[in-house]
């Protein structure tokens, strides 16, 4: 299911640590810095974009890569519901929803490159 990096629990865990920092920084409190009015969309698609395509550098089958790019989509609606219904500073956005599926699909067309075994090859 993995690919053969060096330490593939490392990268796994490492991947799912950034995924729960997602969740937090997505529920938390929004930072005081003024942004241009909608903005957040490009910090979205990238956030998704960069746990998608890690996703690609360490799953093997194409069968993994399918269930953690739904999986993805799934999380990036489940927080806009979350930020709409458990948080107050927070308010749901179907353009936000739209952002991290996008960024999801984007990062998973990496697997059509030669970028996708880039870890791999980094392994030394």
């Amino acid at each position: 299911m993995l690919k053969p990096l060096r330490w593939p629990r490392f990268w796994l865990a490492l991947w799912w640590l950034a995924v729960l920092g997602t969740i937090v920084v997505c529920l938390i409190p929004p930072p005081p810095i003024p942004l241009p009015e909608n903005s957040d969309k490009v910090e979205h698609f990238l956030a998704y974009f960069l746990l998608a395509a890690s996703a690609v550098q360490i799953y093997q089958r194409r069968a993994a890569l399918i269930w953690a790019a739904v999986g993805l989509v799934a999380l990036g609606i489940g927080i806009e519901f979350a930020q709409g219904a458990l948080t107050v500073n927070r308010m749901a956005d179907p353009m936000d929803a739209l952002a991290n599926s996008v960024g999801v699909l984007a990062g998973m067309a990496i697997v059509f490159t030669p970028l996708r075994d880039l870890l791999v090859r980094l392994r030394g």
